[in-house]
């Protein structure tokens, strides 16, 4: 375990280590600094290098056995040193100019989310269940609950030009509900009013992996690897299926409503979470270098660790993937429990500043209860919002589509919406980051936890 004294809660750690090298490093010197950590001076086994696999994606297996492994295109390395090295690692890495740092490496998880009609903090299940039905009698809201958004639910109705009337009157006009034509955060967004569809734009979804054999996505090409040892990009979780529904999900689904914002995108499942909900930065970091090495214009992460303190190989990944025009978009982090007043903060990789952080609101486009807010760490705030609470989507056969929530499943909300924007404007990596911070409408909250405000679909102009 590492801790982060006054900083927030431990995270585990296993016994390897990442390495982040300098920007001008070439690959070539990557494994050479690599070897001399190891005390391998020459060329030879016990290192993999991403440049040296197909379409640069390192096997499970053999990062899983490997001393070590160099991410070219990510700028980073994972070597396997016992602990008792590691004073000696840290006094190499202070003389080698090729090296800015080597960090423990930390094991992350699909971020807790929600079930329907459930409080804040439930894990979700590692094995896929039956749908849970909405409740058929929610509680009627609080007339706290109510004047806590009376102002700004008021002068969004001003903005629309529309009558004033109670909180309650005015809170109905403004809150979503699934329909037979889509569910409700398409509805908020404006996705079914967007010309764009994400065609030709490819989204690499790192999670659990994915059903292949859902009905919905039937005969559609699916780019998929396995970055976990032992096994298959068949998702037996749930997580990683229900992200990847959100993000590029069909215009027209066998059963029940629309529920993927962009229907066209070319779907990339990497699979870097276990089926029991968890994995390795190794894990991370070789779907990451596979996705930025095939050209993904976008990447949605819907994973973390709640450690309030940035890591520099996830800064470093960030940059380099903007370059490359690969915008990292990943989920603040579910650690708040606002009812009770906590606000949490923004997690692993996250915080990054140069990877997209996204905070969840609900169906009125209030902060969710378990939606983290920015931190006071450089990068650590909050980039947008979008639908987190209740959101449908698919889920591993038998069950075909689930109902949660999460900033885990706002997301990929984000992530279709950049690939409708990229396929609209052709905009790439920092240029696509503007677009989506600048089109977002403002929502009455603070933009500690909501950034910008609601991430928004293009729609058409003239």
């Amino acid at each position: 375990m590492i801790d982060a004294p006054d900083r927030g809660p431990i995270a585990t750690r296993t016994d390897r280590y990442v390495v982040v090298f300098r920007d001008d490093v070439p690959a070539l010197e990557m494994d050479r600094a690599v070897r001399d950590l190891l005390g391998q001076p020459g060329p030879g086994g016990a290192v993999a290098r991403a440049e040296d696999f197909a379409d640069r994606a390192v096997t499970a297996e053999e990062a899983d056995r490997a001393a070590a492994v160099v991410f070219d295109e990510l700028g980073v390395a994972v070597i396997a040193a016992d602990p008792d090295r590691y004073p000696s690692v840290q006094a190499a890495v202070s003389t080698d100019p090729r090296i800015v740092v080597v960090e423990p490496e930390l094991i992350y998880t699909v971020l807790p989310g929600q079930l329907p009609g459930q409080d804040t903090g439930v894990q979700l299940p590692a094995q896929p269940g039956p749908a849970v039905p909405r409740p058929a009698d929610p509680a009627t809201p609080s007339a706290e609950y109510l004047r806590g958004y009376r102002d700004g639910v008021q002068d969004l109705a001003r903005r629309l030009g529309q009558a004033g009337g109670s909180a309650m009157d005015l809170i109905a006009q403004v809150s979503y509900q699934d329909t037979d034509q889509a569910a409700w955060g398409l509805h908020a967004t404006g996705v079914l009013t967007s010309p764009a569809t994400g065609a030709g734009i490819r989204i690499a979804v790192l999670d659990t992996g994915f059903d292949l054999t859902h009905p919905d996505f039937s005969g559609r090409p699916i780019t998929g690897r396995s970055f976990v040892p032992g096994e298959e990009v068949q998702d037996r979780h749930g997580h990683g299926t229900h992200c990847i529904g959100t993000a590029a999900g069909p215009a027209a689904p066998g059963q029940g409503p629309r529920y993927g914002v962009a229907p066209e995108a070319q779907i990339w499942a990497g699979k870097v979470l276990s089926d029991s909900g968890s994995g390795t930065d190794t894990n991370i970091l070789a779907g990451l270098n596979w996705a930025v090495a095939g050209g993904c214009e976008v990447i949605s992460m819907s994973l973390g660790a709640d450690l309030d303190q940035v890591v520099q190989r996830y800064e470093t990944v960030g940059r380099r993937a903007l370059a490359a025009g690969s915008l990292l978009i990943a989920a603040a982090g579910n650690n708040a429990a606002r009812r009770r007043g906590s606000v949490g903060f923004v997690g692993v990789p996250a915080n990054s500043p140069s990877i997209m952080a996204v905070g969840a609101v609900d169906q009125t486009l209030a902060v969710a209860d378990f939606s983290a807010r920015s931190s006071a760490l450089p990068g650590g705030q909050v980039d947008l919002a979008a639908p987190g609470v209740d959101v449908l989507s698919s889920w591993p056969m038998p069950g075909r589509t689930r109902s949660i929530s999460g900033t885990s499943m706002a997301t990929p909300h984000v992530a279709g919406l950049a690939a409708l924007w990229a396929q609209t404007r052709g905009d790439r990596g920092q240029a696509l980051w503007t677009t989506l911070v600048q089109s977002a409408s403002r929502l009455d909250a603070s933009s500690a936890d909501v950034g910008t405000g609601l991430a928004l679909a293009p729609q058409r102009t003239g």
